[in-house]
């Protein structure tokens, strides 16, 4: 397993990261600041030599001075207050913020970023060649849509593991991914970095951590033995089809990527994790192991037997009589949106009285994949849910939030 926990191997990567359509902001268009008065000292001087900055000297007990790494700014230099309790600790704080502001160094602004958005710092950085160190503009645009990949299937894998998970738990990876927050453009192309609640989102990043820790390992046991068991033992700890494709998204195209993670200084490493910053490599010579991986786990993924309550949204019969095929908008029994049923002439004339009375379904089945989509096998038991008025209105409105409808007058979102 490649790691380097050294702060220069990142210092690229401290650089705030390109906005991401489709996630929040972390930082105001007016380029607000921290606020020095809720600054932390112990939590800015980890900060500090996280991001290679050098301690020299200063009162024993009372401060500590900082200066940049690699002499950028000769005449750049940080007082930290040891804690708050001195008199001038609160003007030594407003300094040091106003002069990582003011500062060049790239990693002044990555420190201003973690004081100002608390929580676990996840790095991703794609090599594409380009020019004057510019890259093209889809190049970008793939690097957002791998970390966000990426991070989905972290938030379904913490919920509950899977080998596959398709459809399963998309509303519950979007609803973690609303919390993410990326900070405003800096300076690298290929580089993006993202913050994780911690500690309420710490199980997704935990997960994450682990299971591209694991995903390293298989992937050089594979290429070194031909063994390729690793990966289905690695479904316990996190890895899966989605993972392992979100991999392949970030580095084909690519000369290598880099995908490094510092936890929140401000809580500290989750048990069992030391303090320092894991930085895991993957390049262009992985993508065969990492591609015959996606394709097994795909396919190793066993059906489960559901039991569904769902609402018909479409129905389907080629000549009148004889079988039909429905999509069933799920409400309770299996954590996906929408699945496609077959059914016999009976059950299917079932399904349609419910399409148009408004009540929904009942059914009995295995879930399963195929060509891409949930379908439903072997289904049994179909029936509808009688429902009084005020449950048929609930039924309603949440069919239409799920559907990206806003409620309607008199509605509220609950």
């Amino acid at each position: 397993m490649r790691r380097d926990a050294r702060p220069e191997a990142l210092g690229a990567m401290g650089r705030d990261a390109v906005r991401a359509r489709g996630l929040a902001s972390s930082r105001s268009e007016d380029g607000t600041l921290p606020d020095p008065g809720r600054v932390d000292p112990g939590v800015l001087s980890t900060l500090l030599a996280r991001h290679g900055w050098v301690r020299r000297g200063g009162a024993q007990g009372h401060y500590t001075r900082w200066i940049p790494p690699d002499d950028l700014e000769p005449d750049t230099s940080l007082l930290i207050p040891a804690d708050r309790s001195f008199d001038d600790s609160a003007d030594l704080l407003d300094d040091a913020v106003a002069a990582l502001s003011r500062s060049g160094v790239p990693s002044a602004r990555a420190i201003l970023a973690a004081l100002l958005v608390p929580g676990d710092e996840i790095h991703w950085r794609r090599d594409i060649p380009g020019v004057g160190g510019a890259v093209p503009w889809g190049a970008e645009e793939e690097l957002h849509a791998a970390a966000r990949a990426m991070l989905s299937a972290a938030a379904k894998a913490a919920h509950s593991r899977a080998a596959y998970f398709g459809a399963r738990l998309d509303s519950y990876a979007a609803e973690f991914l609303e919390r993410v927050l990326v900070v405003a453009p800096g300076t690298g192309a290929g580089l993006l970095t993202a913050y994780t609640a911690a500690p309420d989102d710490r199980a997704a990043t935990v997960t994450l951590v682990r299971a591209l820790e694991v995903t390293r390992d298989a992937i050089d046991l594979q290429r070194a033995t031909g063994r390729p068991d690793a990966f289905d033992d690695g479904v316990r700890l996190g890895i899966s089809r989605e993972l392992i494709g979100s991999l392949v998204q970030l580095v084909r195209g690519s000369e290598g990527a880099e995908i490094a993670l510092s936890w929140a200084a401000s809580v500290g490493p989750p048990r069992d994790f030391v303090n320092r910053r894991l930085l895991l490599e993957f390049s262009p010579g992985d993508l065969p192991v990492l591609e015959a991986a996606a394709e097994r786990l795909e396919h190793s993924e066993p059906a489960v037997a559901v039991e569904l309550t769902g609402a018909v949204v479409r129905l389907k019969r080629q000549v009148p009589g004889g079988e039909g095929q429905i999509r069933l908008r799920v409400l309770t029994g299996a954590d996906v949106d929408e699945v496609r049923i077959r059914l016999g002439e009976e059950d299917y004339r079932t399904a349609v009285e419910s399409h148009l009375a408004g009540v929904p379904v009942r059914l009995r089945g295995r879930l399963e994949r195929k060509g891409g989509f949930r379908r439903l096998s072997d289904p049994a038991g179909v029936e509808p849910v009688q429902l009084d008025a005020a449950e048929r209105d609930r039924m309603l409105k949440t069919l239409r939030l799920r559907a990206g409808y806003a409620p309607g007058p008199g509605e509220d979102e609950r």
